[in-house]
């Protein structure tokens, strides 16, 4: 999957670059698995703006992906891989033998024709689903639960994967993108391989039309607002503000914690992403 670079003929072609899409098989997606996704504009049930930088862009259509892989012993062969507008891994349509088909995250190198199951007691391959206690420590996973059978929530954007440390009690040991290592529970599911589409990460917009076509509206400074409206607002000429940067209610945007973490969650968490 790599980028494609164009001739300099304009400003936008000279920095821009894109997908070349070569693993894609369709363009068109399985319309059944899809719904209408509405769009808020970052606008709440009284119109008012609560999400900001957020409009536009173009039209899409959810596709119903099946997290959970909850079909256990029943192989499916992989009939597409597509691409999916609403995240950055590529997705594949699979279809079991009973010709029920359903929509899954395409890890790296999957190919149509392939076959791909779920369950405790299916074979360790690129694309299958199955519980941590039965995954060798090292091998990169991707799509792993939090709780079981509440489907996977963690390891789920482009080129990312995880892999089990060591297991210990109920638990395994799992290094997260991020750094983090975490306790999950043996019992929950995951999904070997790396997601696909690991050229996303160096892909350059080019210019500021092509974020407004993902939906992406502009940021403006506060330094270049009026005092009535941002509190870095305002000066004669240039300013750099003269204050520590806030946002435009007055939080500081840089070093403040304001996460309530749950004693639930963090007595999971082995070793912290940031040390």
């Amino acid at each position: 999957m790599p980028l494609i670079k164009f001739k300099p003929t304009t400003p936008t072609r000279r920095f821009g670059s894109v997908s070349d899409f070569s693993e894609i098989t369709t363009d068109r997606p399985f319309k059944p698995l899809t719904i209408i996704k509405k769009r808020t504009g970052g606008r709440n049930l009284y119109g008012h703006l609560t999400s900001y930088h957020r409009g536009g862009g173009h039209k899409r259509r959810i596709r119903l992906v099946d997290f959970k892989r909850s079909r256990h012993d029943a192989e499916a062969t992989v009939l597409t891989v597509e691409y999916d507008p609403n995240r950055t891994c590529r997705i594949s349509l699979i279809q079991y033998p009973n010709g029920e088909k359903s929509y899954m995250l395409a890890p790296d190198g999957l190919r149509v024709g392939q076959t791909v199951a779920s369950g405790a007691n299916v074979e360790v391959k690129i694309g299958n689903h199955l519980p941590l206690r039965n995954i060798p420590e090292g091998i990169s996973i991707h799509n792993i639960e939090l709780e079981p059978g509440r489907g996977g929530k963690m390891v789920r954007s482009a080129g990312g994967s995880a892999r089990i440390l060591a297991k210990e009690n109920e638990y395994a040991h799992v290094k997260l993108p991020s750094g983090e290592v975490r306790m999950v529970k043996l019992d929950a599911f995951a999904t070997i391989g790396q997601c696909s589409n690991k050229d996303h990460e160096n892909i350059s917009y080019g210019k500021a039309g092509r974020k407004r076509w993902l939906g992406v509206r502009p940021n403006v400074r506060g330094v270049a607002m009026n005092p009535v409206d941002h509190p870095l607002g305002g000066g004669e000429g240039k300013s750099s503000g003269g204050r520590h940067p806030c946002s435009a209610w007055g939080q500081l945007s840089k070093g403040l914690k304001t996460r309530k973490r749950s004693k639930t969650s963090s007595r999971f968490i082995v070793k912290d992403r940031r040390t």
